[in-house]
Formats: C-alpha cells, structure tokens, sequence
C-alpha cells in the first residue's frame, strides 16, 4: 500500500530547495508583472518545471506552456459562445481531450490542457483578457523554473552511476574468483546451485548500472556542466559495456559447472590452468574498478594492462572422454572473457 504513494528513495534536498525557491519567485514576478488573480499558473508551471535533469526541465517547460495555451484557448472560447453554466463543463474536458488526443500530445500535455481548461472555467474565463494573462503568466512561471533550476547547481547524476559501475565490477570480479575456486575445490550440488544463484545476479548489477549511465547521460543533456563530466561519463559506459558481455559467459561456465559437475572435473590438468586465468580475469576486472572509483577517464582503456596476464596461449592436456564437454565450453567461454578484456573500445 505504502509503495504507491512512497517513493524508493528521497528526492534530493536540493531539488526540494530549487522547487520551493522557483515557486515562490514565480508567484511574486508574476503578480507584480501579471496585475489581476493570484498567479496560480505561474506557481503551478515553476513548480513542475523543476525536474531531476535540465532536459526533462526544457521538456516539461514546453509541455506545460503549450498545454496551457491549448487549454485556456478551448475554455475561453466555449465559455464565451456557451456561456458560463454547469453544462460547459462538461464540454470543455471532452472537447479538451479530443483536441490533445488528435494532435498527439503526450499524457503530460494531455492532463495539462483539461486541467488548464478547468482552472480557466473556474478562476474567470469571462474577465476581459483573462486567456492572454494566464498564457503570459504560465510561460514566465516555466521561465523562473528553468533559470533557477540552471542557476543553483545544475543536476548531474554522475555518483550513482560511478557506484553502480563499481558494483557491477566488484561482483564479476568476486564471482570469477568464486568460479575459479570451485574448479579446484570440490563442491556440493547445494553448493554449485548457489555459486549459480550469485552469478544470476550478476545481471542485476549490469541492468542497473547501464540505468545508472543512461540517468547520468540524461542528467548532462543541456546542461552546462556537462563538458567536465563528459570523457569519464565516456569511460564509465565503455567499461559497462565490456563488462556486460563477461557477465554472460561468466553466468554460462558457471551453468556448465553446475550441469556437468562431478569431483574428477578438480583432477582434470586443464582446470586448474582455467581457474588461473579466472583468477587473472578477476584482478584484470579490478583495476578496471580501480579506475572507476578514482574518476578515472582511462577506464574506457582496455582493462588489461600487464602483459604476462591473459596474453599467453593456454595450453592444456587433452581432458578425459568424461569430461571433454564440459572443458571445451569453459575454454570457449574463458577465450571470449580474454576478447572482451582486451578490447580497445
């Protein structure tokens, strides 16, 4: 029940301290330049302005004020041709909503011209040029927004991106090390049936880190901050996207283990060369962390850097007929982990 009208974390204090700062300038400016009603439409139009990214503020700026306009339009002229009776109502929204649905505006701009249109009918259509001051009024209520929200700290989500990018390598490095181990160590089918579970969630992680980077791309649109922040922006989904494919073939050995296992694959020679460069692709994946955690624009760097690991051809005994499936899916998979390190972006 909660989680319907509770959000999963706080919106930023700043954000809140923007939205009160806009609204409370836009109802005062407009009132001294808007002479007439309260500014209700200046206040409501800086309010929804402010957004969590400069982008998403332009958009909404342009939406509210071409929702305003359509809606204020609709209602000034039927209540001038129909009058301001209790049936006018009724006409406005449906007329309202047929005009949004017929030019295509998003569900945003949709709302925004009923409820415009509504305001209209109730606050004074009739009063002599009431359409045209509620228009003025709402586009220098979206201009406050925007010029607030731009002049105090523009929004730039780069730090959740950072830490979700972090996490994701984190978790590819632990769970190729975990991987590595379970080569060389005998396990229990509970045992590999976990080792699955963790790998699973893997996916998780690169599903939302690649969220975080696409928030923090959005977050730079427009903004004139974003020069600084481009290059490791750059880095961070350069290694997201590395990572991501590691991720699967990471999740396949460790479903091939699971499927094929028996205690004579830790004798096999080959394995305990697969857990080595497991373990190598594991240290390779945290220096590639490493970077990310100093903001380091190099992480779109191949994330390979020494030239003793992962760059010598394996070889590898011919394993036993009972386990020849199983190895050559672990080599194949471990060949395209090398690939994808090794990559130049």
């Amino acid at each position: 029940m909660t989680s319907a009208i509770r959000a999963s974390r706080r919106t930023p204090l700043l954000q809140v301290a923007k939205s009160a700062i806009a609204t409370i300038a836009a109802w005062f400016v407009a009132g001294w330049l808007v002479p007439g009603p309260p500014p209700v439409f200046a206040a409501i139009a800086a309010l929804l302005v402010v957004q969590p990214s400069l982008n998403q503020s332009y958009l909404k700026a342009i939406e509210r004020s071409v929702g305003v306009v359509v809606g204020v339009v609709v209602a000034s002229v039927l209540a001038m041709l129909l009058g301001e009776t209790a049936g006018v109502v009724a006409v406005v929204i449906v007329i309202a909503l047929v005009i949004a649905w017929a030019l295509r505006m998003t569900s945003g701009t949709a709302n925004q011209v009923v409820i415009s249109a509504l305001l209209v009918l109730a606050l004074g259509a009739a009063t002599p040029n009431y359409a045209f001051d509620r228009v003025i009024e709402t586009i220098i209520g979206a201009a406050i927004g925007v010029i607030v929200h731009v002049a105090i700290v523009p929004p730039v989500t780069l730090a959740p991106a950072r830490r979700a990018v972090a996490d994701l390598a984190e978790e590819l490095a632990a769970s190729l090390d975990r991987l590595a181990d379970a080569l060389t160590t005998p396990r229990s089918a509970a045992e590999l049936d976990e080792l699955l579970e963790d790998a699973r969630r893997m996916r998780d992680a690169r599903d939302e880190a690649a969220a975080a980077i696409a928030d923090a791309r959005e977050s730079l649109t427009l903004n004139p901050r974003a020069r600084r922040h481009r290059d490791e922006l750059a880095g961070l989904s350069a290694l997201v996207d590395r990572l991501g494919p590691i991720v699967t073939q990471s999740v396949g050995m460790t479903r091939a283990l699971d499927d094929r296992y028996d205690v004579g694959v830790c004798e096999e020679p080959a394995v305990g060369a697969i857990g080595d460069q497991l373990h190598r692709a594991a240290g390779a994946v945290r220096r590639g962390l490493a970077r990310v955690r100093a903001g380091d624009a190099a992480a779109s760097e191949p994330v390979v850097d020494e030239p003793p690991a992962l760059t010598a051809p394996l070889q590898t005994p011919a394993p036993s007929p009972d386990h020849w499936v199983l190895i050559g899916a672990l080599l194949e998979d471990l060949r395209r982990i090398h690939g994808a390190l090794r990559e130049t972006g």
